[in-house]
């Protein structure tokens, strides 16, 4: 396995920053990139000595979304190959949204698709001036599936009404009154604006945070092992149509889909 598509540092205060590391491709989510963000999430979980985690990126953009290639090969896979493989970026959400760790995101330049399923299992994400945000998948005649659930759980079903269907480009302002941020902060003073949501914490008893985090997801109500199998069914059966065909074909050709205006 590749070992230089993510990065995990951990400094003597006990925080961890996971920093996705693919920054020639804009921190698009491989396959690889996947397993490895996982692998990293669950090491992290497992460790005493890591009190807050901040998801952070490379380069100029957060996360672009899933990878091209990816992509491509899922067209040539059946439907349960292609099931299983499309749900490695619920898995990588899931291991995210367990951390009994404040998770912190740190964002900037463009979240896409997955990228906004990444900021949307954050307990608090920044983002910098400038910041793109969209769920880009309808474009393609697919749906935002696999990251539904933890869109939803962030934003709420009216405020992801707003832009869950239209795949709609929305900047950085807007993610926070939909709720996907917490603020918006000049580029050069992200890192400050990170620091000063971690510095509370350390301040905090370790347990009592992690418990306070478990106590909040089953107050609120965490999302359901049933809400994502629904959802990678729901993608599942979207490929198959005539519309993702068309939508795909149209991307990799570089033009306009059928149905553009």
């Amino acid at each position: 396995m590749t070992e230089d598509l993510t990065r995990t540092e951990i400094d003597a205060r006990g925080v961890a920053t996971l920093t996705l590391a693919r920054a020639d491709k804009h921190n698009a989510l491989s396959p690889e990139m996947m397993t490895e963000l996982t692998d990293a999430v669950g090491r992290l979980a497992a460790d005493p000595a890591v009190r807050v985690v901040v998801l952070a990126a490379e380069g100029r953009s957060f996360c672009a979304g899933g990878d091209l290639r990816w992509m491509q090969a899922q067209r040539e896979m059946d439907r349960e190959t292609r099931r299983r493989e499309s749900a490695r970026i619920a898995e990588v959400l899931g291991a995210l949204a367990a951390l009994p760790q404040p998770l912190i995101g740190r964002l900037q330049g463009n979240a896409f698709g997955g990228g906004v399923g990444l900021a949307s299992v954050c307990d608090v994400a920044i983002g910098a001036e400038g910041l793109k945000m969209g769920l880009t998948e309808t474009r393609l005649g697919l749906i935002p599936a696999n990251i539904g659930p933890y869109v939803i759980a962030r934003m709420g079903a009216a405020r992801a009404r707003q832009v869950f269907m239209s795949a709609r480009i929305f900047d950085a302002e807007e993610a926070v009154r939909l709720g996907l941020l917490s603020r918006v902060v000049a580029p050069d003073d992200l890192d400050a604006a990170v620091e000063a949501e971690i510095a509370p914490y350390l301040a905090c008893a370790p347990g009592a945070v992690a418990a306070a985090k478990a106590l909040l997801g089953d107050l609120a109500g965490r999302v359901e092992p049933t809400a994502v199998e629904h959802a990678i069914d729901a993608l599942a059966a979207r490929w198959e149509t005539e519309e993702a065909e068309e939508g795909l074909s149209a991307f990799f050709d570089k033009r306009a889909p059928s149905w553009s205006r």
